[in-house]
């Protein structure tokens, strides 16, 4: 019995070495301050949905997109040699929301806790 999927685990190995990538071989200053949140994979292994944040928030969100855009190339090459898989997938980027709806959040539940303590 298998826990994981086989686009699960796939998707745990781009993680890893993207994130290998960005730390070593990625020289763009637009992908200094990015992380590899997650990665989502089609069930065919064509498709690779990769999430992201950067510092900045949404406003480095679009100049971090463009640099992986650009080093789509690089990053796809970095991925045949460590991975054997019979078709690259195709990397589509997404900015990952959930870090600044989570920052939200927490701002909102400390405002309410200062009004409480004031009371």
């Amino acid at each position: 019995m298998t826990l994981f999927s086989r686009a699960e685990r796939v998707g745990g190995q781009i993680q890893k070495v993207l994130s290998g990538a960005l730390l070593k071989g990625i020289k763009d200053p637009r992908l200094e301050m990015t992380t590899i949140t997650a990665v989502k994979m089609s069930k065919d292994l064509k498709i690779a949905r990769i999430y992201f944040t950067t510092t900045g928030g949404k406003t480095n969100a679009d100049e971090a997109a463009k640099g992986f855009k650009s080093a789509a190339g690089f990053l796809k090459r970095s991925l045949s040699s460590e991975l054997t898989l019979r078709y690259m997938p195709e990397l589509i980027f997404f900015y990952d929301e959930s870090y600044d709806y989570g920052e939200q959040i927490e701002k909102v539940l400390k405002s309410i806790k200062t009004e409480n303590t004031e009371d």
